[in-house]
């Protein structure tokens, strides 16, 4: 799955302006039905030569435009192996795809900027780090809510053994919980040859303060979350040892030994997940605590430009939904119109693309979600 990651985004935001085609389209990930994949992209790439021919562009550039797109209906392992969702970009500076995680909508879009709304989600606070712990492997991932990869550093030791430099058999750690039936939470017993029970959880403490050091490198100025997955005796040692400022309080408890990356990543997206809607609660608690004043609107025609202007902090825009209009930065000028005419684009997305590009942040959520009623909803710092 080729989730696009925030540099990504940031890069269809800031590119240069169109002719930019923007489409979307849902995916069918398995058996027979996956055939109608390329069929449906194709019904999207002729809706699009019609734009643009619409729009003035001469024949022979519409198909160069069209033509790296175009050759994706060709690859056919492509299309037996997708996520739920297909956006794909075509613009000046060449053309762009991936597969997402979402419920995308059939959709075509040509205007000066690319449409990004449908993909606003994947912006939500949803990074962080999963620690794993074990006697036998030592495994940091870097996560979305949707995906995770393993983050590969000589800086992290790979085992504890490996961080406690322990080379003889005679100075290896044995933990186990207690008999079944007793509580365990919190407490270890530690068995070992060549030094006693506290010795030895001494040396984990050590060990486990080696991690913390090299970990502190490797997220230096990340700013992201951090989990932990292990058995529970061992995750209050590690949270005595941590100095990372971001160690959340949930955990996933278990050996994660043997365990994928992908199966740990759904367990610990669970966990997470009161941590990725704390941010959009708070933003939208702060809109109706603003609501009424100066510092707050839902109305298309204040916010637009006010986005523009780097004004909006926060904004909410409502998924699925089109407002089709101009608006003209020089003179603050801005139309609404009921249907897409030629030269317009969708302000909700205008009002996204300039909020993020001047440091606002966006939440794309379903419009019985929004803060309040309409399609936009912003907060202005100013």
């Amino acid at each position: 799955m080729n989730v696009p990651s925030r540099d990504d985004l940031t890069a269809l935001i800031s590119a240069p302006e169109g002719p930019c085609i923007s489409m979307f389209m849902p995916m069918k990930r398995g058996g027979a039905e996956t055939l109608e994949n390329p069929t449906r992209f194709k019904n999207l790439l002729r809706e699009a030569e019609k734009r643009l021919l619409d729009d003035g562009l001469r024949e022979i550039e519409v198909k160069a435009l069209l033509k790296p797109a175009a050759g994706l209906l060709e690859d056919r392992a492509f299309w037996q192996h997708q996520a739920d969702g297909l956006a794909a970009f075509l613009g000046p500076e060449g053309f762009r795809h991936y597969g997402v995680p979402l419920a995308l909508p059939q959709l075509v879009v040509l205007a000066r900027r690319y449409h990004v709304t449908p993909l606003l989600p994947l912006l939500g606070d949803g990074r962080f780090y999963l620690l794993a712990l074990s006697q036998k492997q030592v495994r940091l991932l870097q996560c979305t809510r949707y995906d995770c990869s393993e983050v590969q550093s000589s800086k992290l030791p790979k085992s504890v053994a490996d961080a406690l430099q322990y080379d003889t058999p005679e100075r290896q750690i044995h933990l186990h919980t207690a008999q079944p039936g007793r509580s365990t939470r919190g407490s270890a017993i530690f068995h070992g040859r060549g030094g006693g029970a506290d010795e030895l959880k001494e040396n984990v403490l050590q060990c486990f303060q080696q991690i913390d050091r090299g970990l502190r490198e490797v997220l230096r100025e990340k700013r992201a979350p951090l989990l932990l997955a292990g058995v529970q005796y061992l995750l209050p040692l590690y949270r005595a040892a941590n100095t990372y400022p971001l160690l959340v309080e949930g955990e996933i408890d278990g050996n994660p030994e043997g365990q994928s990356a992908e199966a740990l990543h759904a367990r610990a997206a669970e966990v997470m997940q009161p941590h990725f809607e704390k941010a959009r609660t708070e933003a939208a608690a702060q809109y109706r605590e603003l609501a009424g004043t100066e510092r707050a609107s839902h109305r298309v025609r204040k916010i637009v430009p006010a986005a523009d202007q780097g004004r909006v902090g926060l904004l909410f825009v409502a998924l699925g939904v089109q407002q089709w209009g101009t608006f003209d930065p020089q003179t603050n000028d801005l139309h609404l119109h009921e249907a897409p005419r030629q030269g317009n684009e969708d302000l909700l997305n205008l009002a996204a693309v300039r909020a993020l590009a001047t440091g606002g942040k966006a939440y794309a959520v379903a419009q019985e979600e929004m803060p309040a009623d309409g399609p936009l909803a912003a907060v202005f710092r100013y």
